[in-house]
C-alpha cells in the first residue's frame, strides 16, 4: 500500500507540473496576441472546483459547486475569501490576465486553458459576432503559435530538466569492460540466446557504450547483437522480431551482475559465527560456483538450516569455512554495493555546459520515442499500450529526486509528441486545420471543426479506456 501511494503521489506531482507548463504555453502565446483566456485550470473540475480565483472580484473560493445556467442556479462556494479590491473590466475592451478565472479541479487527470473564441472540449458554441479579443479573429500564424505553445513549452521543459540533472548530478556510468562478471538477462532474453555473464559489444555493427542511456533500446531493436562470452568468445545473437514487446512484459532487459563481497557482518548471525570477514568474496557454496548474487541466493536457500562449506577469496587465497544458513537461507551480512565493486565513471558539467547536454539528451530522447512509435501499429504494440497504471509503475517505490526528474523529463517529451499527433481534440488536430487554412487561404467551417472535435474526443476517450483496460488486465488477469 505504501508503494502504491508513493508511486501515485509521484505520478500526480509530475503530471500536474507537466500539464501546468503545457497549458501555460497556450496561455502565454494567447496573451501575447491579446486573446482573452476565460479559464486556466490545473486538473479537471466536472461538477465542482477545489479552488477558484477571480482576479476581477479578487475573491478566492474553496469547494465551488457549479450552478446550472439554464435553470438560473448560481455557483455556490463553501468558503469565500476577499483578498483585495475589485478591478472592473477595461472600458476600451482591452483584455488582461484579470479576465481569466484560475482554479484547481478535483480530477487529477490533466488540466485546461479555455481560450475565448476557440472551438475545443470546453467551448463549442461561438457567438455570431466575433470580437477582436477572440481566438478566431486572429491571423492564422498567431493561432498556430498559440496551439503549438503547449508542445513547445513541454519540449523546452524537458531540455531544462535534463540540463538541471547534468548540472546537479552529472553523468555516472559503469563501462561495460569494467563489469568483468557481465550482465544478468531476463528470461525472454535468455530464450533469444543471451547468457548470464555476457557483455554487450555491438548492435547491428555499431559499438555499444554504457555512457549512452539508450544502449538497451538499441539492443532490443537491433537485428543482431554481438556479445563477449566467458571473457574470451565473441558471439552473435539474432534478435527475434518484436523482441521489444517480450522484454516489456518482463519490465526490464538486463542488469549488471553483482559479485558477492561482504561489506559488513551482522553480529551473532551465521556469517559472524562461521568466521567470515568483511572484504571476503563468496565464490562457492557446497561446491556450487557462486560468482555473483544471482547464483548465491538459490544456493543458500537450498542449504537453509544445514551446515555447508562456503568458499571465499580472502587476500588472494581461497578459504573454505563451514556455515549454517538460517531457516530463510540467509547468512547475515550486507553486500558491497555495485559501485564499490565496479567504480563508475563520473562526468561533471558546469552551468553553461549543462545546457548543450540537456539539448543532446532531449533530442535523443525525442528521436528514440518517435522511432519506437512504429511498434504501436502491430498487434503486440497495441497490447503493450498502458494507461495511468503503466506510467505510475515507471516511478520507483521510494522517493528519489533523480529518478523523479528523469521520468518527468521523459514524460514531458512524450506529452509534447503525443499532443502534436494530428487527431482532432489534440493540439495537433488544431494545427492540422490551421495549416490547411494557411495553404488554401480558406477557414475550415465551424460545423466541420465541431464535428471533428466530437470525433477526436471520442477517439481519445476510446484510447484512454483501452490503455487503462490493458493496465487492469495485466494487473489482475494476466
Amino acid at each position: 500500500m505504501e508503494t502504491f501511494l508513493i508511486k501515485t503521489l509521484q505520478l500526480i506531482a509530475a503530471f500536474a507540473f507537466l500539464v501546468i507548463i503545457h497549458e501555460a504555453g497556450h496561455y502565454i502565446f494567447a496573451r501575447i496576441f491579446g486573446i482573452k483566456v476565460d479559464r486556466f485550470y490545473m486538473f479537471f473540475n466536472p461538477g465542482f472546483s477545489l479552488l477558484r480565483y477571480n482576479p476581477r472580484t479578487n475573491k478566492v473560493q474553496l469547494f465551488v459547486a457549479q450552478g446550472d445556467e439554464e435553470k438560473h442556479k448560481a455557483d455556490r462556494a463553501a468558503i469565500t475569501l476577499k483578498v483585495g479590491k475589485e478591478h472592473p473590466a477595461e472600458e476600451n475592451g482591452k483584455t488582461s490576465w484579470r479576465d481569466t478565472i484560475y482554479g484547481i479541479g478535483w480530477l487529477p487527470l490533466g488540466g485546461y486553458c479555455a481560450i475565448n473564441g476557440m472551438i475545443d472540449e470546453t467551448n463549442q458554441n461561438l457567438g455570431d459576432t466575433p470580437e477582436p479579443w477572440e481566438f478566431r479573429t486572429k491571423p492564422a500564424w498567431q493561432r498556430l503559435l498559440v496551439m503549438a505553445g503547449g508542445v513547445l513549452f513541454n519540449f523546452i521543459l524537458a531540455i531544462l530538466i535534463y540540463a538541471g540533472i547534468a548540472f546537479n548530478w552529472g553523468s555516472k556510468y559503469i563501462p561495460f569492460d569494467a563489469a568483468t562478471e557481465g550482465f544478468d538477462f531476463v528470461p525472454a532474453a535468455l530464450e533469444a540466446g543471451f547468457r548470464n555473464g555476457d557483455i554487450p559489444l555491438t548492435a547491428d555493427g555499431v559499438k555499444l557504450d554504457a555512457s549512452s542511456g539508450d544502449y538497451m533500446l538499441k539492443m532490443v531493436e537491433a537485428k543482431e547483437v554481438q556479445v563477449l562470452r566467458n571473457n574470451c568468445d565473441t558471439v552473435t545473437i539474432a534478435i527475434p522480431e518484436n523482441f521489444i514487446f517480450r522484454v516489456n512484459d518482463e519490465q526490464g532487459f538486463m542488469a549488471y551482475r553483482l559479485p558477492v563481497y561482504i561489506d559488513r557482518i551482522v553480529p551473532g548471525e551465521p556469517a559472524d559465527k562461521a568466521g567470515l570477514a568483511e572484504g571476503d568474496r563468496i565464490v562457492a557454496v557446497d561446491s556450487i560456483s557462486t560468482p555473483t548474487y544471482t547464483e548465491l541466493t538459490p544456493a543458500l536457500t537450498a542449504s537453509a538450516g544445514k551446515e555447508v562449506p562456503v568458499t571465499v577469496m580472502r587476500d588472494g587465497k581461497r578459504v573454505t569455512l563451514n556455515v549454517t544458513p538460517n531457516e530463510f537461507g540467509k547468512l547475515g551480512f550486507q553486500l558491497r554495493p555495485l559501485t564499490a565493486v565496479y567504480p563508475p565513471v563520473t562526468v561533471t558539467y558546469g552551468f553553461f555546459e549543462s545546457f548543450p547536454k540537456g539539448w543532446e539528451i532531449g533530442t535523443k530522447t525525442l528521436g528514440n520515442y518517435v522511432g519506437s512509435m512504429k511498434h504501436v501499429f502491430s498487434s503486440e504494440g497495441a497490447q503493450s499500450l498502458g494507461g495511468f497504471g503503466a506510467i505510475g509503475n515507471m516511478f520507483p517505490a521510494k522517493w528519489n529526486w533523480l529518478s523523479f526528474w528523469e521520468i518527468t523529463a521523459f514524460l514531458s517529451v512524450a506529452l509534447a509528441f503525443m499532443n502534436i499527433i494530428p487527431i482532432p481534440g489534440l493540439d495537433g488536430g488544431h494545427i492540422m486545420f490551421l495549416l490547411w487554412e494557411a495553404v488554401t487561404r480558406r477557414k475550415v467551417p465551424e460545423k466541420v471543426l465541431i464535428t471533428a472535435q466530437y470525433i477526436g474526443m471520442s477517439i481519445l476517450l476510446l484510447l484512454l479506456l483501452y490503455a487503462n483496460g490493458n493496465d487492469i488486465f495485466r494487473a489482475f488477469l494476466k
